[in-house]
Parts: structure tokens; sequence; C-alpha cells
């Protein structure tokens, strides 16, 4: 009988060591797993290399994600309400910008520098995630891109046009898109947000110091001649009908279906759009695209963007912390992200990415790449900016509600607001 005891007791204690040391007995069908909560953006939830990784890890593991998904441009103020009400995700997918301060990252967010993955990120997308004192904030599992401006060669070609090289250029083509008919741009007004900042990317970009005097408030939007330059470039964009007619009410969802159909030609955004959100099957299909530099009036030749990559940042204070950090340590392992990531147009995040792809739109114009790419730099850099507030700025002038001065002037009153609050 005591010997009985004796083994009932090492079984009990050995069940314990196990536990404690983080190591789990295979979970099966779930019943004995647990459940992880991941809140972002609707879009980004739905993401293919999400999806893949999400259904990988349930498979593994007999763990539940449980997927909280925010419509896109509701996504800041009701993922800071959620946080305010005590509802905070395990798992907090977000870009290292400005509207991140909303969150009180010291106090809500793991610091993630000591983990094992951290030495497989690639130097670029350690940078990218990592804040002013050098903490890394969250596994970049992302696509890093190319944005620029992305146009229907096969159209083009069948009109007798070429791409542009300059801004002077990039007008005369839109007018001459807009005489045949065609709507020069696809500008989806109606809740994307990210166009402006390819155009105020050149100037803080090129001149670190007139970004370090912007947010030292000693000038604002308004002392840059560059940045009005652009939003009266925008307005006037607008009236010519380079926008199309129904450019305010055009969303995410509209883009697709205006390329692939040839009635917008041109439009700006980034290589891994095509590979994961174009929709097949419409008249053109993605080997009909090419790319070019973004002219916003801002810089005469033109600029493309680097990536921006979303961030899978752990809550410190959740309730399955050491679960949380496995599940990135799955994320980053190279077995995994490698099938995630498989056929993805996409810029390595990690040094083991192999099954990626570089699109053939990128890799024809790497030599206009290389020479006119910046570093995203106004989501970035400039205290207090957000993609939202810029774009609404613009909005009220688009719907003359205001004009261009006033338009800089709200761009600097929402930067100087949201910067105060932060």
């Amino acid at each position: 009988m005591k010997k009985r005891i004796s083994l009932i007791i090492l079984a009990l204690a050995a069940a314990f060591l196990l536990t404690s040391c983080g190591i789990m007995p295979d979970a099966g069908d779930g019943s004995d797993g647990v459940m992880l909560t991941i809140m972002g953006k609707e879009s980004d939830l739905k993401k293919s290399y999400m999806t893949r990784i999400f259904r990988q890890y349930e498979t593994a593991t007999g763990n539940k994600l449980e997927l909280i998904a925010i419509e896109d441009s509701e996504f800041e103020n009701a993922a800071s309400e959620k946080f305010a009400n005590g509802e905070a995700p395990d798992i907090f997918m977000h870009f290292n910008n400005a509207d991140l301060r909303r969150f009180d990252v010291e106090n809500n967010f793991y610091y993630l520098n000591d983990e094992e993955w951290v030495s497989d990120l690639t130097d670029g997308a350690d940078s990218y995630c990592r804040d002013r004192a050098g903490n890394l904030l969250g596994l970049p599992f992302w696509e890093s891109s190319v944005s620029g401006c992305y146009y229907n060669k096969t159209l083009l070609d069948s009109l007798g046009l070429k791409p542009a090289s300059n801004q002077a250029e990039f007008d005369v083509l839109c007018a001459a898109l807009s005489a045949t008919g065609y709507t020069p741009i696809c500008w989806p007004a109606d809740g994307c947000s990210w166009m402006a900042q390819f155009g105020l990317d050149p100037l803080f970009a090129d001149d670190p110091t007139l970004l370090e005097r912007l947010n030292n408030n000693e000038i604002a939007y308004a002392d840059i001649p560059e940045v009005t330059d652009m939003v009266q470039w925008i307005a006037d964009a607008a009236d010519k009908g380079w926008l199309g007619s129904d450019y305010l009410d055009k969303g995410w969802s509209d883009i697709s279906p205006m390329m692939s159909s040839g009635e917008a030609v041109m439009t700006f955004i980034w290589d891994t759009w095509f590979y994961t959100d174009f929709e097949k099957g419409n008249k053109y299909s993605v080997d009909d695209f090419a790319l070019m530099p973004v002219f916003l009036n801002t810089a005469p030749d033109g600029t493309y963007e680097g990536g921006n990559l979303n961030m899978m940042m752990v809550n410190k204070n959740g309730a399955h912390l050491r679960e949380t950090l496995d599940f990135l340590a799955f994320c980053a392992s190279e077995e995994n992200y490698n099938v995630a990531f498989d056929g993805i147009s996409t810029e390595s995040c990690f040094k083991g990415e192999t099954s990626n792809i570089r699109s053939k739109m990128v890799t024809d114009a790497s030599a206009s790449v290389a020479e006119k790419s910046r570093v995203s730099t106004a989501v970035s850099g400039i205290v207090g900016y957000s993609a939202d507030d810029v774009a609404e700025a613009l909005n009220a002038m688009l719907r003359k509600k205001t004009d261009v001065q006033g338009c800089v002037r709200l761009m600097d009153e929402y930067r100087v607001a949201r910067a105060v609050g932060q």
C-alpha cells in the first residue's frame, strides 16, 4: 500500500513539474487546450498567410484562437475602448506608428527582447519593431512589401501610352487617360487612409532635420510648402476627374473590381496586395500590371515606400502569458512561417524565410525602386501622425467643406491634438 501511495505521489509530482516547465502533453481534440484571443483589423486577420498560421497552430496544438476582428476604419477607436474597458486580448496586432501610443505600451505589453526567435529576424524587421529605448514590441509576422503606383501596363500599351518617370509626365498621363474615358487613379477615399503618407515620406526621410523641427513644434505642416503642394495636387486631381466620379464612396473592397475590370488604370498600393487581395477571374490579372513611383507633387521624380510591418504584441497582463509566448514561438518557427508565406510576394522578415517570392512587378522596376525608395517615415516618425486623421482632413476638402489651406490647418490641428494626448 505504501509503495502504491508513493507511486501516486511521484506521478503527481511529475505532472506538476511538466506543467511548471511549460511542457504539456498534446491537447488532442482541444478539450484540454486553451483559448487565445487575437485582436486586429478585419482585413488584416483575413490575409492568407494569417489564416494559414492560425490553422497550423490550432491543428498542431489543439488550442483554439478567437479572432476579434474590428472593421478597418473603426479600428483605432474601437480597440482603444476595449483596452479601456478591460477587454484587452492576449495578442494585439498593430503597426509601430503614432497610433500605438494610445495603448500604453509600457504597461500593457510584454517586451520580447529575450525570445529565442529574435536572432532570426532580418535587420530591417527587427529595427522596425523596436521602440526608442530599443525594446522589441512585437513579432513582425507580416508582409514587407514595396508601395508605389501600380498600373495596368496592358491597358496603357493598348492606348499607346507609357508610364511616367517624373511628376510632369504623370500629370500628362492622367489627363490622357481621363480624356479616353478611364479613371486614371483608383483613390478609395471611403475608409482607406494610406495614400497621403507616400507623398509625405520624401519630405521627412530626405530631411531628418525637418522632421525634428516638426516634432519639436518649431514648425507646422503649414510652414512646409511641399505639404500644401501635395494637398493642392490632390484637390486639382479630384476636380479634373482623375480620381473618378465616385471616389468618395469607394473603399477597400472596391479596389480589386476597379483594377481587375480596367475601370481604373492606376492605384497607390503595395505589391503583396496583388497576391492576397486581388480577385482573379476578371478581365485583367496580376500579369497585366507593372510598377512606377508614386507622384503626389512632393518628389519630382517620384517615390516608393518600404514595408510597414504589422506586429503580434503580447498582453503581459493576460491570463495566458506563457501560452501566448509559445504561440509567437510557433509562428516564428522556420518550418511554420515558410508554410504560411509560401508563394506570397514579400521581402523576408525572417532570415530563414525562403518560400516567399518577389513579384515580377518589383523585380522589373528594381533599378527605379533602389534609386527612389524611402523608409516609411511619416507614419512611424511624425509624433501625433494618424493616417485616419489625414484622410479625414483631405475628405473634408474633397467634400468642399474646406479649402486647401483649411485642409492643411486641419492636418496640423489633428496632429498636435493627438501628440498632446499621447
